[in-house]
Parts: structure tokens; sequence; C-alpha cells
């Protein structure tokens, strides 16, 4: 009897430590077992019962080992069902003493618990079974109370006092008292978290109990499915990312992480607030717009016209002209003035040596308006066919524009027409007016 005693502790105890952190709802099996004291004194005798009720040295009967095994299961709401099995040896019938009398009970059991997930869990059971004493038995009737103390949450010390009321009236009434230990047990928890998987929202994951046994990998207070950086631990306005410069922008998100910056600009600086990032900013510390690289434009020649827009940026114009110089009145007559004084070799078209300074000069006007468009024109007197003359006018004038090409006038300012002795501005019958009308004029086209 005393291995078979102590070969069940050290089964039971294994049991219990391997289902470590459990509640009734997760672990709804409960192993029980210990000692127990059969009372039989009588159970009518009211006037006295609060004095003997606890008399154990005159009236209690105790088996030095254990002697009840008890099992039950958690059916919810507080309630569970059971069945219990004890033995004792009986030596006293209240005052009485008698021979050593075997006593054996199996009873099924329905308990409450009022309390649940407490240290101290106090309970009601009632129930019914059958008891011998020696080869006589008979049917009882049960209640009691009782208290577990849980030392864990599986393990604990289980006290309680039952009235069982035979049927028979061979059979006293009496009292059986126990004190053991408790086991809870029968708890999934698959990956060993502490949270049973019933109530676990990630089963297969190890988590944590305030997150339903999900994990939080960084420890932010974020659990991992509700964490946008899971392994870096951030703050709760961040969705659990961290925002290192403290600018509002996640570092994930921050182009410029280590420096505060707009969340416009993805967390970068922008120290002159033209809308264009430091990094990306050729002049940060003056506004200017995106399309020169956040630096203002220039008006170098300072014609009022921003070098962007302006067609003569090295020049100063007016804004009518696109920022180009405009040729006055008096321009066009000095163009023409120095034109006039333009000498060919009589009957062609090659211009005289003489006239190189004249040329020199033109040149120079022209490159003051870069932008303008001339004519050269060319014209005669009346003396010759009108067929020579046309060809002689035509040649000259393309003379003269070749050579200002060839000194650095863009060719597509410029346009050759002869117009031979169609444009006279003197009179063809004195010499005088004759050398007036053999002429070259450069004018604007407008």
């Amino acid at each position: 009897m005393k291995h078979l005693s102590k070969l069940l502790v050290v089964a039971l105890l294994i049991v219990g430590f391997n289902n470590v952190q459990a509640q009734d709802e997760n672990n709804p099996w409960q192993v029980s077992f210990g000692a127990n004291a059969i009372d039989v004194f009588p159970t009518e005798d009211y006037s006295s019962f609060g004095n003997e009720f606890f008399n154990a040295t005159d009236h209690w009967n105790i088996l030095p080992s254990i002697s009840y095994v008890g099992v039950s299961k958690y059916v919810g709401s507080g309630f569970s069902i059971g069945a219990r099995g004890s033995l004792n040896r009986i030596d006293k019938l209240g005052d009485t003493s008698v021979d050593d009398l075997s006593h054996y009970a199996v009873d099924g059991t329905i308990k409450y618990n009022f309390l649940k997930s407490t240290v101290i869990d106090p309970f009601i059971e009632i129930g019914g079974g059958y008891t011998w004493i020696d080869e006589v038995g008979a049917g009882t009737v049960n209640g009691g109370v009782g208290l577990n103390i849980w030392f864990t949450e599986n393990i604990g010390l289980t006290l309680q006092s039952s009235y069982k009321h035979a049927f028979e009236d061979y059979l006293a009434k009496h009292f059986q008292h126990m004190a053991g230990i408790a086991i809870k047990f029968g708890g999934t928890d698959t990956d060993g978290d502490g949270v049973y998987d019933k109530d676990d929202a990630c089963p297969e994951v190890a988590g944590l109990e305030i997150f339903n046994g999900c994990p939080d990998a960084d420890g932010d207070g974020i659990e991992d499915s509700k964490d946008a950086c899971p392994n870096e631990a951030g703050s709760k306005e961040m969705n659990g990312c961290p925002d290192a410069d403290g600018d509002g922008v996640a570092d994930k998100d921050d182009a410029c992480p280590n420096e505060a910056g707009l969340a416009a600009l993805a967390g970068c600086p922008d120290a002159d607030g033209d809308g264009v990032a430091d990094k990306d900013d050729a002049c940060p510390n003056e506004a200017g717009p995106a399309a020169n690289k956040g630096c203002p434009y220039q008006d170098k020649d300072g014609d009022g016209v921003l070098d962007k827009d302006d067609k003569c940026p090295d020049v100063a114009g007016t804004v009518a002209n696109q920022g180009c110089p405009e040729v006055t009145e008096e321009v066009q007559k000095q163009l023409n003035d120095y034109a006039r004084t333009i000498l060919f070799d009589t009957g062609k078209s090659s211009i005289k040596a003489e006239s190189t300074s004249v040329m020199v000069d033109i040149i120079t006007i022209l490159k003051e308006y870069p932008t303008a468009k001339f004519t050269v024109e060319g014209h005669t007197d009346s003396v010759g066919s009108n067929s020579l003359n046309q060809k002689l006018s035509e040649s000259r004038a393309l003379s003269v524009k070749s050579f200002l090409v060839e000194k650095g006038i863009e060719e597509f300012r410029l346009s050759a027409v002869g117009y031979g002795e169609d444009k006279p501005i003197a009179t063809n019958n004195t010499a005088a007016g004759r050398k007036q009308n053999r002429r070259v004029e450069i004018n604007l086209v407008k």
C-alpha cells in the first residue's frame, strides 16, 4: 500500500509540472490526492457539534497514507463533474472504540467554484456514491464545502469537508474530511508562450499574453501584426517605426532620416523654403525654382529680363524684344550711311580694299543686335541694260552678305536681294545723282 501511494504521488507530480501556467477553461482536468479522515460522531447532536466537529483526537479515523484520489473535469461556468475513491480504517465510532474496520467509498461529484483564476479558490460540492464498512455497503447523498489554495496556476493545496447521508440505517451518517494536493492539467500551448491555443491568436509563434499570444519582436509595445517595422522599436504614433530625427516621418519613409525635415519633402529639410530639398538644392540658402535646381534665375545684363527668358543674356535689351536691344532709326540710318560708302571695282561685285574699315564698322553694329535680321540690298544707276544692272545689283548684295558671314555674322540673320536700277534715290541724269544710286543698303527686317 505504501509503495503504491508513493508511485501515485510521483506520477501526479510529473503530470502537474508538465502542464504549468493553466486556467480552468484551458486545463479542464483536475486530479486531487491526499489523506482523508472519517468522523462518525453523532451528526444529530447539534448541541455539541461546534465543539466536537474538529475533535480529531477523539473522533477522526485517519489512515496515515494517501487514502483518496479524485478526478474532475471542468465543464464551464464554474462547474466541474468528477469521481473520487477513498479508503480508511475505522477504529472510532463517535466515542466508541471498535476493532479496525475497513472503509471504502466511491463517489460522483458536482463541484462549483465561486471564483475564477484566484489563489484562494472556495467551492461547494454535491453528489452521491456508495460506501462500504467491512462488507456492509449503502448509497449516500453527499454535500460539502472546500477550499483550493493554488501555489502555481496548476498545483495547490485542497481542503474539504463533506457530509455523507446514508440511505440505509445500518450505515452511519458521517463526515469525511480531506486534505491533499490538487493538480490541474490538459491545456494545449503549442508555442509554449503561456497562452493556451484556444485563446492564442498566434498559436504557432511564441508571444505575449497582453497580445493574446502574438509576438512583439522589437519590444516596442506594438504586436508584430500591427507593427509596420516589427524588427525596429518605434512609437505608436509612427505605427511601430522609429523616427530618429523626430520630424514626424518614419525612418523607413524618410529620405533624410538623421535630419529633421518636412513630410512633403520625404523628411528632408528645406532651409530656404523654396520647395526644393536641401540635398537636391544647388543653392540651399537662396530660394529658387525647382526648374533651376533651387537657384534663383539671374539677369546678368540687368535689362529686367531673366536670363532664362533673355534671348540676349549678355547684352542689355528691352522686355518687348525678349531682352535683346532694338534697332533704332538712328542705328538703321548709321548702317546705311556706312553701307553706301562700300566701294566696288568698276562693273564688278568685288569689294575694294579701302572699304574694309567700313565693313568692320558695319559688323560691329550688327553684333550689337544679335537677334535682329537684315536684308542686304543692291542698287545700280540706269547706265547699261536693265538685265545687266539687275545681275550686278544681285551679285554686289551677295558679295556684301558673304563678307559679313565670313567675319562672323550668322547667315540666318542676313538675306541678299538686288533691285537693279528700279529704286533710285536721286536723278540718273547727272553724274552726282547716278553716284548716289550706285549703292548698297542694309535694312532691318521687321
